[in-house]
């Protein structure tokens, strides 16, 4: 009765934890599974996996326009219908890709309903929460999601280790959960549905969340293109070793994520991105090097732990939504805003990946991480001209 009345009391903000480790789940499975379903199934070489990334991006691109066309549905609906189609596009992932070109098709769709969730997640966040605990609340929310991560991890580990997991199985256990995360959100209220004008902000007052997004879009898109594919490609590691990788990072990651929500209330979002900045500076340092100044072993363990630190500073992408929302002109502001950002990210992440696989198989893996190495210290620069306006 008790743990009933205290769900009731914040239904709207429990039940939006529930999706959100729903679709942890979800996205865990195909974190786990998908770049080794493609070199498994697909056989693609470098290029093609840097090509690849322009139509899986392109939903993330397009999200600004998509979000303007549903914005009369409000957050809430637009996330239900993003969990619906991320869950479909893994059922087609799984059961309904007999070759390359229909495989896009569904990577597709799951990537639109990805993109759809991801700028409305922390702008119904933070309508569940006030201004003094927007980092602690995105935080929370971003706990449970990889909550759902570790348990999708262990699922990938115990499967393709001990009972002969196919990929097909795999994929179609995401759309389960998918379909559960978007269920929870439908049961939220959803208020009453305000038709909006088609509009997309671009404000001065934005201008360096715009350019910061533009770079944190290029920077992540060589680490979660060609990070994976070195390690399945150079060090041959499986889909149930990227599980264990995956566990550890979420383990740490929940930690982590309340920290940086709650250093985001108490320092501010110029130090926590600038601290980023600096780690992912030595990270690309390390992807770049170690395999050139240590044994193999060595090398491979340097780099996982790289792949771990990386992953697990995810969170920090709370910083620029709480950038946005502070200095908004207007609250309605925030969700065309990040998604405007969103869509800007994807200008570099459609675009990078591509130089990125002609440089690999030109120069070696080792450019294309030297390459982001210059990318994170332009992310320093701006970094520290971060101030929140009045």
């Amino acid at each position: 009765m008790r743990l009933r009345t205290s769900f009731n009391n914040e239904r709207d903000f429990n039940l939006f934890l529930l999706a959100g480790l729903f679709s942890g789940i979800g996205a865990g499975i195909n974190t786990s599974i998908f770049n080794n379903y493609l070199s498994d199934i697909f056989k693609l070489s470098e290029d093609v996996r840097g090509f690849l990334e322009v139509p899986r991006e392109a939903p993330g691109f397009f999200i600004m326009l998509i979000l303007a066309v549903l914005s009369f549905f409000g957050d809430v609906r637009i996330a239900m219908l993003g969990m619906a189609a991320a869950g479909l596009g893994m059922l087609g992932l799984g059961m309904l890709s007999p070759t390359f070109a229909i495989m896009i098709i569904w990577m597709m769709m799951y990537s639109l309903g990805t993109h759809m969730v991801m700028p409305v997640t922390p702008s119904i966040g933070m309508s569940l929460s006030n201004q003094e605990s927007f980092g602690a609340r995105l935080g929370t929310i971003s706990a449970f999601g990889l909550s759902g991560s570790i348990i999708a991890y262990v699922y990938i580990f115990l499967g393709f280790n001990f009972m002969h997991m196919t990929y097909q199985i795999a994929f179609v256990t995401g759309t389960i959960f998918y379909v559960c995360a978007a269920f929870a959100v439908g049961m939220m209220k959803k208020g009453k549905p305000e038709v909006r004008k088609i509009r997309f902000v671009f404000r001065k007052r934005y201008s360096l969340y715009y350019i910061l997004a533009i770079i944190s879009g290029a920077r992540n898109q060589i680490f979660l293109t060609f990070a994976p594919w070195v390690l399945i490609k150079v060090f041959d590691v499986k889909p149930q070793m990227f599980a264990i990788l995956g566990i550890v990072v979420a383990i740490i990651s929940i930690g982590t994520r309340k920290l940086i929500g709650n250093m985001i209330d108490s320092r501010g979002e110029r130090f926590v991105l600038t601290l980023e900045a600096i780690l992912l500076f030595a990270i690309c340092l390390g992807y770049a090097f170690s395999d050139r100044i240590f044994s193999t072993g060595v090398a491979v363990v340097i780099i996982a732990g790289c792949y771990v630190i990386d992953n697990s500073m995810s969170a920090v992408e709370m910083a620029r939504s709480t950038y946005v929302r502070k200095i908004a002109v207007d609250v309605s502001d925030v969700t065309p805003t990040l998604s405007t950002g969103v869509s800007l990210q994807h200008i570099a992440s459609m675009v990078i990946p591509i130089f990125g696989g002609l440089l690999w198989l030109e120069v070696g893996y080792q450019a294309v991480f030297m390459a982001a190495a210059v990318i994170a210290f332009l992310n320093l620069v701006l970094s520290r001209k971060i101030k929140i306006l009045s």
